[in-house]
């Protein structure tokens, strides 16, 4: 009888110590899901923050534009203004659009690497 009583606690033993590294992978887990999910509040909000910049930024410029536009003498200086206007904001844009790009993918990478450190086993 003492050998199944000590087959029996060996098992038991066994189990628990099982149960503690799943225990232990699985907080790991969840400190890793929490930290990704402030990740994610925190790259949306720079994200957000950008996007205002930069409106702001395209704001400021059309009222600059509009207000050189109306100090023009002539409708030719008028024209080179707009000319000038749009296609600054034409490079602006693709400047903007590759910020908000580098932005996401950073934000990718870092969610990545944050999900990856907390499930290793």
């Amino acid at each position: 009888m003492s050998d199944d009583r000590s087959a029996a606690r060996a098992a038991t033993d066994k189990m628990q110590q099982a149960a503690g590294a799943a225990t232990e992978k699985m907080q790991a887990a969840g400190e890793a899901m929490k930290a990704t999910g402030e990740r994610m509040a925190d790259n949306g909000a720079s994200v957000g923050t950008k996007m205002l910049d930069q409106a702001e930024e395209n704001v400021r410029e059309a009222f600059a534009a509009m207000r050189a536009a109306t100090q023009a003498k002539d409708l030719s200086e008028v024209m080179k203004i707009q000319g000038d206007y749009l296609r600054d904001q034409s490079s602006r844009a693709m400047t903007q659009a590759r910020e908000i790009g580098e932005l996401i993918v950073q934000f990718g990478k870092d969610t990545g690497e944050t999900m990856r450190g907390g499930f290793k086993g």
